[in-house]
């Protein structure tokens, strides 16, 4: 993110100073173009001066051509170390890029990788589970087989109760007639 907007900056500055290079071209250029008419105003009409004045005007004239002819220089200076400063943004940017994606898919790997792990892990503890159900559903048929014993037995039991209760019912009624009779 910062590195975009270190670029964007860099953009900016690169078309201000553009901007100012134009100007200071055009600057230029008028100078030299006001130069050459003084020149040729010199030669043919004398203006009245003396010859140490139109000396001293050109000499104004040159360093100010000077003077924008550095500034010129300069703005080149200026926009050249921009430019290369751009590129390294936008190689470094890209280098960036390609890492970042690098890492998303090791990222990606690691994913899957922790995914078939877990996946495993739930295999084996299904396995588990499954086996535990197997051995609870053995042990309820078991019980389910011992219940059916217990209750068969229970009947069996029961009727045998009814029979003897009967039988002593028998006897008590047999006795007590035999008790009866003496």
């Amino acid at each position: 993110m910062r590195l975009g907007l270190d670029v964007d900056i860099h953009k900016l500055e690169a078309k201000k100073l553009m901007k100012g290079k134009n100007k200071v071209e055009e600057d230029l250029d008028s100078l030299k173009t006001d130069y050459k008419k003084l020149r040729m105003l010199i030669r043919t009409v004398g203006l009245g001066k003396t010859l140490k004045q139109w000396r001293q005007e050109i000499e104004k004239q040159n360093t100010r051509a000077d003077h924008w002819e550095k500034k010129f220089q300069d703005v080149r200076v200026r926009e050249d170390a921009l430019k290369n400063s751009l590129l390294e943004s936008q190689s470094e940017k890209e280098r960036l890029q390609a890492q970042v994606a690098e890492l998303e898919k090791s990222l990606h790997r690691h994913r899957t990788r922790n995914s078939i792990i877990e996946l495993k892990t739930s295999l084996s503890k299904i396995k588990e589970l499954k086996e535990k159900i197997e051995e609870l559903e053995t042990t309820l048929q078991d019980s389910e087989s011992r219940v059916e014993f217990l209750e068969a037995n229970n009947d069996y039991c029961k009727e045998q109760l009814h029979r003897s209760q009967d039988q002593i019912r028998d006897r008590n009624y047999v006795m007590g007639e035999a008790v009866a009779q003496v």
